[in-house]
């Protein structure tokens, strides 16, 4: 059947369609090719991600990005680099450019990037993160947690300073992790934090994204893509700024020789898909984790419309036309 759908928007997006806004040769014309590859999966609005690098390398990438004026980008997402040290909990940004939470070091990568970074990813347990979550709070910069080993009172410190949001809840964790207290189940207890989920398949287990979803409730639950180069791509080797991975068959996105994932090859479309059928829910509940929850989570709207098929039988969701 078809269905219509806002325009739906995208937290963080890495990258499309072998277009890597990490990558040191990143132009504006690349990343308006990327977003139209994006546009077609219905995403109207997004926030193009970058990971964690010195600051020259993220420089060079947020300036590029300031200087594309399309609407399709709502603001940037800074996703480290004060972010734990940890294996398993940094994920695949690369250790010697983890550093700790200075309002500095973040001021001038916010002149670089033209003041248009609106969300932060970072660790809690990092030296300085309170103070910095203090600064962005009160500048309205958005500041989520994620790729962490965060106590219970760093997580709640935290979340007192101005923290409002979980990175990919699940996953930028440690891969084996105590059965409580753990910081799985600390955000998903927080009820003034909104969680977002990768729902691809590989990041989390169909019956995790279920308990998630039902302990969060689904005004609460976000999904994003964490979509890499590799996403619309045929699998093989791609880039994550300096980083290597590999998009296998199966569509995981990983570090070569290791079981740690590096982004996803997923499409907001697919995930609100996977979400049906992951939770039993609505298309009508689901739709809202994709657009306008976390488009008011920034403080914005979603733009424009997508008209789509929906085959509830399949769980099968394509988008077929994009309007503004």
């Amino acid at each position: 059947m078809t269905v219509d759908l806002p325009g739906l928007f995208d937290l963080q997006v890495n990258g499309f369609g072998g277009i890597d806004f990490n990558a040191p040769d990143l132009t504006a014309d690349r990343v308006e090719e990327a977003l139209q590859r994006i546009r077609t999966t219905g995403v109207t609005r997004c926030l193009p991600t970058l990971i964690t690098s010195s600051l020259d390398r993220f420089a060079a990438s947020a300036r590029v990005l300031s200087r594309v004026t399309s609407p399709g980008i709502a603001g940037i997402h800074m996703e480290g680099p004060y972010v734990s040290p940890e294996d398993g909990a940094r994920g695949a940004h690369p250790r010697e450019h983890v550093k700790p939470a200075s309002i500095d070091d973040f001021d001038r990568r916010q002149d670089a990037a033209g003041g248009r970074i609106v969300l932060v990813t970072l660790a809690p347990e990092v030296a300085g993160a309170v103070r910095l979550i203090e600064h962005l709070a009160e500048s309205g910069v958005r500041v989520a947690i994620g790729h962490t080993a965060a106590t219970p009172a760093q997580i709640a410190a935290a979340i007192a300073a101005g923290a409002t949001l979980a990175t990919h809840l699940g996953n930028g964790c440690a891969q084996m992790l105590p059965r409580h207290p753990n910081v799985i189940w600390e955000l998903l207890a927080a009820d003034t934090v909104l969680a977002s989920l990768i729902v691809d398949g590989h990041h989390l287990p169909p019956t995790t994204v279920r308990a998630m979803a039902r302990a969060k409730g689904a005004g609460r639950t976000i999904l994003v893509t964490d979509a890499v180069a590799a996403a619309g791509c045929a699998p093989g080797p791609y880039t994550i700024g300096d980083v290597t991975s590999e998009l296998s068959a199966d569509g995981r996105v990983s570090l070569p020789g290791t079981p740690y994932l590096a982004g996803s090859a997923l499409t907001l479309d697919r995930a609100i898909a996977n979400m049906v059928r992951f939770t039993g829910l609505s298309i009508e509940d689901v739709t809202p984790m994709a657009s306008t929850i976390p488009a008011s989570c920034l403080g914005m709207t979603t733009a424009g419309r997508a008209i789509a098929e929906w085959d509830p039988e399949r769980g099968e969701l394509h988008v077929g036309r994009v309007m503004d």
